[in-house]
C-alpha cells in the first residue's frame, strides 16, 4: 500500500472524489490512528522518562507496533474504508534532524507498504512533521513526502476535511500560508455539496481542547480565544465530529453537541492507555467510535 497523497487540496483518487460520492450509500467504518511517531519511545522514553538524546536514535519499538497495526487491519473483514493517521508520523523535526527524519520517513513508508491495497492510507501533518514553528521549507518538505498539508475528500455521501492544526499553534513564519488555509476552509465550509453531505468530519493533529471547551490553555490544546472562534465556526457549519491526536492519551469532550475526539497513540503512551487505534462507524444518523488496544483489535465490525 502506498500513501494516498492529496494535491490541489483534494484526494484525486477516484474512490474519494466528491462527484462520485455525493449521495449516501450505506454505513461504513474507517480507522483513525495517531502519533506513530517513529523515534519517540527511544528518545523520549516509553512513558516520557529515561529517554536518549538526538542524534542518538532508534525506532524499532514503533516499527513493531506499526507492523502489528498493519496485521490487525489486514485481517479485518469487512475492510475499513480507509486508515488515517492524525499527525506526528515520525519524531525527528525536519528543521533540526533532517537526515534522521529522512530515515524515519523511509521506514514509515516501508512498514505501511504491507497494508492491504484495499485499505487506503491517509496522512495528517502534526507538529513533528512540519516543526513547532513551521516554515515554507518544512511544509514543502512534508508535502513532497506525504501530499498536501490540508485537503478534502468524500466517501459514500460523507464529507471529510483535513486541516493543518499547527497553523493554529504558531503561524509566525508562514502568515501567508495561514491566511490561505483559512480562506480555503471558509470556501469549503460554504460549498453546497458539503452542506448536502450526510455528515462532515474533520481531522487534524492538535485538539481544540482535551476535556472542556473552556479549559485553560496548555501545550496539548489550542489557545482559548482562537479555540472558541473556530469551534463556533465549525458548529455553525454543522460539524459535529472532530478527530485529533497529539495527546498520547485518550480524551475528548463536547462543545454543545460537537464532539472533539482525542485518540491516543499507536506509538509512545504518556498516560494509562495501551497502544491502539480507533474504529469509527459511520451510520446515516450517527457516528459511533471506540478505541481498541492493538492486541485486542477486532477483526470484524458490525455496520
Amino acid at each position: 500500500m502506498t500513501i494516498l497523497k492529496a494535491s490541489g487540496r483534494i484526494l484525486k483518487n477516484t474512490r474519494f472524489l466528491l462527484e462520485k460520492n455525493k449521495d449516501w450509500d450505506g454505513p461504513f467504518f474507517f480507522i483513525q490512528g495517531a502519533d506513530t511517531q517513529l523515534g519517540l519511545m527511544y528518545n523520549y522514553g516509553s512513558n516520557g522518562q529515561d529517554g536518549h538524546q538526538y542524534p542518538d536514535s532508534n525506532w524499532d519499538q514503533e516499527l513493531e507496533l506499526c507492523r502489528i497495526a498493519v496485521q490487525k487491519m489486514n485481517a479485518m473483514d469487512p475492510k475499513p474504508a480507509f486508515f488515517i493517521v492524525c499527525g506526528d508520523l515520525v519524531d525527528a523535526f525536519p528543521d533540526k534532524y533532517p537526515d534522521i527524519r529522512s530515515r524515519q520517513e523511509a521506514d514509515y513508508k516501508k512498514v505501511f507498504s504491507s497494508l492491504d491495497p484495499a485499505i487506503p492510507l491517509l496522512c495528517v501533518c502534526g507538529n513533528h512533521d512540519i516543526g513547532n514553528s513551521p516554515t515554507h521549507q518544512t511544509i514543502q518538505r512534508y508535502t513532497q513526502n506525504f501530499g498536501d498539508d490540508y485537503f478534502y475528500f468524500a466517501f459514500q455521501g460523507v464529507f471529510f476535511i483535513v486541516l493543518n492544526s499547527q497553523f493554529y499553534e504558531d503561524h509566525s513564519n508562514v502568515q501567508d500560508l495561514y491566511e490561505a488555509h483559512e480562506s480555503w476552509l471558509k470556501e469549503v465550509l460554504d460549498m453546497e455539496e458539503r452542506k448536502k453531505a450526510k455528515h462532515t468530519i474533520i481531522f487534524h493533529h492538535i485538539p481544540w481542547f482535551l476535556e472542556r471547551a473552556d479549559e485553560p490553555d496548555q501545550y496539548f490544546n489550542i489557545n482559548y480565544e482562537l479555540r472558541m472562534e473556530k469551534l463556533n465556526q465549525f458548529y455553525d457549519a454543522g460539524i459535529r465530529k472532530i478527530f485529533c491526536g497529539h495527546y498520547h492519551r485518550n480524551a475528548g469532550g463536547f462543545f454543545n453537541d460537537l464532539e472533539v475526539v482525542v485518540t491516543s497513540a499507536i506509538g509512545c503512551q504518556i498516560g494509562p492507555d495501551q497502544h491502539g487505534m480507533r474504529i469509527v462507524n459511520v451510520k446515516e444518523d450517527s457516528i459511533e467510535h471506540q478505541y481498541y488496544a492493538l492486541m485486542d483489535f477486532p477483526t470484524n465490525v458490525k455496520l
